[in-house]
C-alpha cells in the first residue's frame, strides 16, 4: 500500500471561506516536503430537484413527451467569467445536515421549495490532490413555487429543463460548475436521471 505520511501542518492564511496550509507529507521512499493544501471551513451540497413534465405545457403536447425535468439556475461565475447552468447548491450551516443544507438553498436560490425528503446520490471531493472540500449530491422528487428567491445575487434565470435537454447541455459545455457537472453525471450513471 502507498501512503503518504503527514508529518506536520502550518497555517498561513485564513478566512470564513477558505484556509491554505503548508503540510509536510513524505510519499514512500522520498524525502519529506512541504505541498500546499486548501482548507475548507465546512462541507457543501447540492440538489437535482425533479419533477414531471407539466402536462399543460404545449411542448409535451405536440411531442406526447413524458419523463422528468430538472430544475436549473443560469448564472454568471466571476472568479472564471463564464455563464453556465447549474443545480441549486451551497455551504453547509455549522449544525446543519448535508440533506437540510440542500433544500434550504433550492429554496433560497430558487424559490422552490422540496415536496420530499431529499435522498443522497454521491458524495465526492473535486480537487483531492489540492484540498479538502466535500461536496454532498441529494435528489429530491418534486417542488412547490413559493415566491421569488431569497437570494437575487444567484440566478440570472431560474428553468425547469427536461433531460433530454440537461444531457444536451453536459454535451454543449454549458454545465461547467463542478459540483453540478459531476452531480448531474453521476445521477445520469446512476439511473437516478433517465
Amino acid at each position: 500500500m502507498v501512503q503518504w505520511q503527514v508529518h506536520g501542518e502550518r497555517e498561513i492564511y485564513t478566512s470564513p471561506w477558505v484556509s491554505l496550509a503548508l503540510t509536510t507529507v513524505e510519499p514512500p521512499g522520498l524525502e519529506p516536503f512541504e505541498h500546499h493544501v486548501v482548507r475548507m471551513p465546512g462541507p457543501a451540497a447540492g440538489c437535482i430537484v425533479t419533477r414531471p413534465v407539466s402536462a399543460d405545457d404545449s411542448n409535451r403536447a405536440a411531442t406526447n413527451e413524458t419523463g422528468d425535468e430538472v430544475l436549473l439556475l443560469f448564472r454568471h461565475r466571476f472568479i472564471t467569467d463564464s455563464w453556465g447552468w447549474e443545480i441549486p447548491a451551497g455551504g453547509v450551516d455549522a449544525g446543519e445536515s448535508p440533506a437540510d443544507a440542500a433544500a434550504r438553498e433550492t429554496l433560497e436560490e430558487t424559490g422552490w421549495r422540496l415536496t420530499n425528503t431529499p435522498e443522497p446520490v454521491t458524495r465526492f471531493h473535486p480537487s483531492n490532490g489540492l484540498s479538502d472540500q466535500t461536496f454532498h449530491i441529494f435528489h429530491a422528487k418534486g417542488a412547490e413555487h413559493v415566491g421569488p428567491p431569497s437570494d437575487p445575487t444567484e440566478a440570472s434565470k431560474i428553468e425547469w429543463r427536461r433531460v433530454a435537454d440537461v444531457r444536451a447541455l453536459i454535451a454543449s459545455g454549458e454545465i461547467t460548475d463542478g459540483l453540478s457537472l459531476s452531480g448531474l453525471c453521476a445521477a445520469f450513471t446512476l439511473g437516478v436521471l433517465n
